[in-house]
């Protein structure tokens, strides 16, 4: 992450039929059909109100933002508060699943529904925690975020990457965010920090982690992470 548009139709007073009797000539019924026939089909939603990556992150970092600067204790940097925002606002633009399959590897495909649910469960929180202390960083007013120019992706492009320049003070930090074109519009999976993605990260420290505990090790490991000391 609507419209509707209708003919009034016409026929005798009365009845609400258009009766033509046999023999009668049909030239307005034929121009009619023929009319209809040459309209554009109608505007389905998700052809009309899809956005392209950059305006779906734009909308998403907009509204993550404003919520933190009218928020006082986002504001003023509490983890808790912004992790809340974080969970409200930003995870539903995300494609963390995908992402935690990408990052778990080729376990993935012997992990149970129960091992899959559980893996994604965690894994989304901490990478919830993550971005959420990342924009405590961020709190200064004049912090701005600058959107390299790109455009409209192909129709039938699945996947898009968007670089995006955070500016703090004299400091400017790049972010890069790599999308997924889903039936509900762009989602974010994955993301680029300092250089570094962050499924091939954490799919290099989750290799080690399943080749000596297993799928279920991994599943503690990061239950155990996500509770903190």
């Amino acid at each position: 992450m609507i419209w509707r548009s209708g003919a009034r139709e016409h026929g005798r007073p009365g009845d609400g039929h258009m009766d033509v009797p046999i023999g009668e000539p049909m030239k307005p019924f034929l121009f009619a059909l023929a009319l209809v026939f040459s309209m554009p089909p109608p505007a389905y939603p998700q052809q009309v109100a899809e956005r392209t990556p950059e305006q779906m992150l734009k909308g998403t970092i907009d509204k993550v933002m404003t919520a933190i600067r009218s928020d006082p204790g986002a504001r003023a940097g509490d983890p808790e508060r912004t992790l809340e925002i974080v969970r409200r606002d930003f995870l539903p633009s995300t494609d963390f699943m995908l992402t935690t399959q990408y990052a778990v590897g080729s376990a993935w495909a012997q992990a149970t529904p129960a091992q899959r649910d559980a893996l994604f469960r965690e894994f989304q929180t901490l990478l919830a925690c993550t971005y959420a202390i990342q924009l405590t960083q961020f709190q200064q007013e004049n912090t701005q975020f600058r959107y390299a120019p790109a455009g409209r992706p192909a129709v039938n492009a699945t996947d898009a990457v968007v670089k995006t320049t955070v500016i703090t003070g004299g400091d400017a930090m790049p972010i890069d965010y790599r999308m997924r074109r889903t039936a509900a519009g762009w989602k974010i999976y994955d993301i680029n920090m300092m250089g570094a993605w962050m499924i091939q990260v954490y799919r290099q420290q989750f290799a080690a982690r399943l080749a000596t505990e297993g799928i279920d090790g991994l599943i503690r490991y990061l239950a155990a992470h996500n509770r903190g000391p």
